[in-house]
């Protein structure tokens, strides 16, 4: 495989150069296996959240979980934008990452259940697994902390002569940090071969961007440092793979860090627990029938003739049965021996 408001406006769409694709142009130009793939990677992580929520709710994960549901397109257009030879890196909402990333369902279903069958061995729990084989280092818990980490994955690759470069993700919530500012200076002044996609779903933990942030164009927050950037509709598939691939080619050629702000939304709260009373029912109803990732894409799939519906149903149930065995797996997969609490703390070198 390869993831507004009432309370808060609704930024434009603005680019740095160039001109911004019509939907048609852009859907015309992937081929349809593309267009497919696309649409069931974003198809694979919404059902996973869906029964991800479920479980949590009848207790068979503990701890803290942020869903991904609404923001598919963000991860799923990226992934498409990179090579398997780049790197990833993400904050606490990572389980569309994994999935994206092409690490299996099972095994990440496996980890949000503590089992040992997870990726973690069932000790990560949701917001730390890991698939150094997929090329991707990690949730990280802490809001932020994932961008010096991100700025260090790729500093390594500049150092080896990598042609690779590092995905590192973050919020809009994390924007105002003070480690992110730091990362962007020293990954201009290296000219380090790192993409910063900042996943701006409007909300931080429970107050709106306006409220936390003195500007709310966050592509621009690199300028200072001499680093360029763009917004991008992060409910467009194709539009996140259209900026993706710039921003990519031009961290891979040697021109230092890129910056691309993701406008998109969340459709449940900040974690299981948040019961997102800070912006209305109507509010968030409007976005998923007017912006919804996946449906959007089902229209212009099926407006272009590239399948029908039934064909998309049949996508939808091999979707769901995948879901199905990895619950299925991560509740009959064995908890963790208590011996292993004291395994993997520490590597000799």
């Amino acid at each position: 495989m390869a993831g507004k408001t009432t309370g808060a406006k609704k930024a434009p769409v603005k680019r740095t150069s160039g001109r911004t694709k019509d939907k048609a142009s852009a859907i015309a130009e992937a081929s349809p296996e593309e267009i497919l793939a696309h649409y069931r990677d974003m198809l694979l992580i919404r059902r996973f959240e869906e029964k991800a929520g479920q479980m949590y709710g009848m207790g068979l994960i503990g701890g803290f979980c942020h869903l991904y549901i609404g923001q598919e397109a963000v991860v799923v257009g990226m992934q498409a934008a990179i090579t398997p030879d780049d790197a990833v890196i993400t904050s606490y909402r990572d389980h569309g990452h994994m999935l994206a990333c092409g690490m299996e369902a099972r095994g990440v279903m496996a980890e949000l259940t503590g089992r040992r069958g997870g990726y973690s061995k069932g000790k990560g729990g949701s917001m730390h697994m890991f698939s150094r084989e997929k090329g991707f280092f990690g949730g990280h818990g802490i809001v932020g902390a994932q961008v010096p980490l991100g700025t260090g994955i790729a500093f390594g690759k500049k150092y080896r002569n990598e042609d690779s470069v590092a995905l590192t993700y973050l919020g809009d919530g994390a924007v105002n940090q003070g480690q992110v500012y730091e990362a962007f200076n020293m990954a201009s002044l290296w000219k380090l071969p790192v993409v910063y996609v900042i996943e701006n779903n409007k909300y931080g933990m429970g107050t709106s961007i306006e409220r936390a942030s003195a500007r709310t164009d966050l592509f621009q927050r690199g300028q200072a440092y001499g680093i360029p950037g763009m917004q991008v509709d992060g409910m467009d598939v194709l539009a996140v793979k259209e900026a993706g691939k710039k921003a990519v080619a031009h961290a891979r050629g040697g021109k230092g860090p890129y910056i691309l702000e993701m406008l998109t939304y969340r459709y449940r709260g900040h974690s299981m627990s948040d019961p997102a009373k800070y912006r209305s029912k109507e509010e968030v109803q409007k976005v998923r029938q007017e912006q919804d990732p996946i449906e959007g894409l089902k229209a212009r799939i099926l407006d272009l003739g590239v399948v029908d519906a039934d064909q998309l149903k049949q996508i939808d149930r091999e979707v769901k049965a995948i879901v199905s065995e990895a619950t299925e797996f991560a509740q009959n997969s064995p908890e963790p021996d208590p011996s292993e609490l004291t395994t993997d703390v520490y590597i000799e070198a």
